[in-house]
């Protein structure tokens, strides 16, 4: 079985029992402020987990693209990624945990054949300080499940400290059973949802063939210690959950969202604790060993730091986000960078990312079809960021050639880094070849400074990201409507070419991306304030439809990200104004925007992408 077939096969599946089937949103979040990249399937779904009714119902399936900045430094390991495909069902208040629980393992077991001996279980253990229980309830389900195919599941607490003690399945804390997109409970905004969850693993072999000679040589084996034994296959989020101001309560509506990894199922499949040896990446390698002249097995680090790094670029740029020194660009130019230094340890020497970026838009063209659309901008992003780093990269050791007869210091590291973007590894390389003396804590004082730098730049993210539309607020929500009525204005004075790459709007601002070349002049900006302020005045009403995606562009509702929504959509009408293709929330009524809509700022934001800061006043 590929990984395209065991995609097909889990839509179809979730097809068969009533589900509406979806295609994946955008890698970049459309209006929220709270995160800049789709991290999980269920981003997406949030206002219809909280009670909004989704256009297609109440029972949704997808495979939706994720990205997950905090795994970059992990990848190099036979599981970890930072782009992902999650696999995703949800129950909007409809079926909950025996259905989802049957329904799981009946795919696992009846659809892709796995083993049921070599599936195991985690549930929530409870937490009294914030009142919610044990998931007793789970666990009968899943003892229920596998007495059906003859296997006695015991229940075991605590196997962290303990040992699996011949169980089926597991209780762990919020820690590792408990799903929100903030995390843990703690952590959770207030109407933030969340819930807790029930784990698959797949068993892919005894335990003293992946502890023997490792760190967790001494320590018991249990399903969580990510000793390589086992793989989380899937997560069954019971989302009944919100926080509150008081605490936890119950939501209005009992949801399921599930989320299990594409590649890690068809990993499971084939029986290989290794994700980069399936048909995702086969061409990959191929096209890599060819360049390199080495092959996979025996430099296996570099291989999947590469073959993870520039998956992840080609479908972040697909997506309209280009390597740039903030916000997403950053992480796709660190992605690039960090892919070209472990294809310099390759011996690769010339550029090589565009070679690698179309595989895969060959081998994604049919899920993500913008992929193929797009594929001239990715090749182009690829070359240009691969070229400006070649140049970093020399200028990086002419800066290490003057570094004669001095110390090479953690701190000399840091600044090249900084300064260059050139990286410690390189650094240390470049002073040996040079026999130039190397400090002592040389890796630790550059650490040291790598951390202040991510504190700072941490602080300022978690400041300038906090809040938004996520919260439908009264304020958001007038703003959310101005920005739709700027577009509109944009488009009228501007052209037709114009279209929404991108928006961050919290209570006191917006902040808008739209496709222009040239800089406004303050002639153009005044007529767009005009045009916003007098549909303010007009206090025209604001009217929703929901029809079909194609009855909506027949009808001329603009909407850069109608693939969130489906083949149903919801259109919002301010006549003589605005048709867009949205999912909420506005105002009901132009008047109801409180002030004066004015243009703070109109700069370049990327390559053909300008950025718009408003206020309403």
């Amino acid at each position: 079985m590929t990984a395209k077939e065991l995609r097909q096969k889990y839509l179809d599946f979730f097809k068969s029992k009533g589900h509406e089937i979806i295609p994946s949103a955008s890698l970049i979040p459309e209006n929220d402020p709270t995160t800049l990249f789709t991290g999980s399937g269920m981003q997406p779904m949030i206002p219809f987990l909280l009670g909004e009714k989704h256009p297609l119902g109440v029972r949704i399936a997808d495979s939706q693209k994720s990205f997950r900045t905090q795994d970059i430094e992990e990848v190099g390991d036979n599981r970890h990624t930072t782009v992902f495909e999650m696999l995703g069902n949800w129950s909007l208040g409809d079926y909950f945990k025996e259905e989802q629980i049957n329904w799981m393992f009946e795919f696992l077991t009846k659809e892709l054949k796995l083993d049921p001996n070599r599936i195991y279980v985690t549930v929530f253990r409870g937490n009294e300080k914030i009142g919610i229980p044990r998931d007793d309830e789970s666990v009968m389900v899943w003892q229920e499940v596998f007495k059906k195919v003859g296997i006695e599941a015991k229940s075991v607490d605590f196997s962290e400290k303990e040992g699996m003690q011949g169980g089926r399945i597991f209780y762990y804390d919020e820690t590792k059973n408990w799903w929100s997109r903030a995390g843990v409970p703690a952590n959770m905004p207030i109407g933030e949802p969340g819930g807790p969850d029930s784990e698959m693993f797949w068993d892919f072999g005894v335990e003293h063939k992946f502890h023997e000679n490792s760190k967790w040589k001494d320590k018991p084996c249990h399903v969580n210690c990510d000793c390589g034994r086992f793989l989380e296959i899937g997560n069954n989020v019971f989302m009944e959950y919100i926080k509150t101001e008081k605490g936890f309560e119950l939501l209005k509506q009992k949801n399921v969202d599930y989320g299990g990894g594409l590649e890690r199922q068809i990993a499971a499949k084939l029986d290989t604790p290794d994700i980069f040896l399936t048909d995702i990446f086969t061409e990959a390698i191929k096209t890599i060993e060819r360049l390199s002249g080495k092959t996979y097995s025996g430099n296996e680090e570099s291989f999947r730091v590469i073959l993870d790094h520039l998956r992840a670029a080609t479908l972040l740029i697909s997506d309209g986000a280009y390597p740039s020194n903030k916000d997403q660009g950053y992480f796709i130019r660190r992605l690039i960078r960090r892919a070209v230094r472990f294809a310099h340890k390759l011996g690769i020497e010339n550029n090589f990312c565009s070679e690698i970026a179309k595989v895969y838009v060959e081998y994604y063209k049919d899920p993500y079809k913008n992929l193929e659309n797009n594929k001239d901008k990715i090749f182009d992003e690829l070359e240009n960021e691969e070229n400006k780093f070649r140049k970093t990269l020399k200028k990086g050791e002419s800066m290490i050639m003057k570094l004669e007869g001095h110390d090479v210091t953690g701190e000399v590291a840091f600044d090249l880094y900084q300064t260059y973007g050139y990286p410690i590894e390189m650094v240390e390389e470049a002073a040996k070849e040079r026999d130039l003396n190397i400090a002592d804590n040389f890796k630790d004082v550059f650490h040291q400074e790598l951390q202040k730098h991510q504190d700072l730049s941490r602080t300022a993210s978690e400041g300038k990201f906090k809040g938004g539309l996520a919260d439908h607020s009264e304020k958001t929500t007038q703003l959310h409507t101005a920005a739709h009525l700027m577009l509109a204005g944009l488009r009228k004075t501007l052209g037709e070419h114009i279209h929404q790459k991108g928006s961050n709007i919290n209570g006191e601002r917006i902040r808008f991306d739209f496709s222009h070349g040239e800089k406004m002049t303050d002639e153009q900006k005044k007529v767009v304030e005009e045009f916003v302020n007098t549909a303010i005045k007009a206090s025209v009403p604001v009217t929703l439809e929901e029809m079909s995606l194609e009855e909506a562009r027949e009808a001329g509702a603009e909407g850069a990200f109608e693939d969130k929504y489906g083949d149903r959509v919801k259109v919002y009408t301010i006549d003589g104004f605005s048709k867009e293709i949205c999912g909420g929330p506005h105002v009901e009524n132009t008047g109801d925007i409180k002030g004066v809509f004015r243009i703070v700022k109109e700069e370049s934001s990327s390559s053909g992408v300008r950025r718009i800061k408003a206020t309403v006043e």
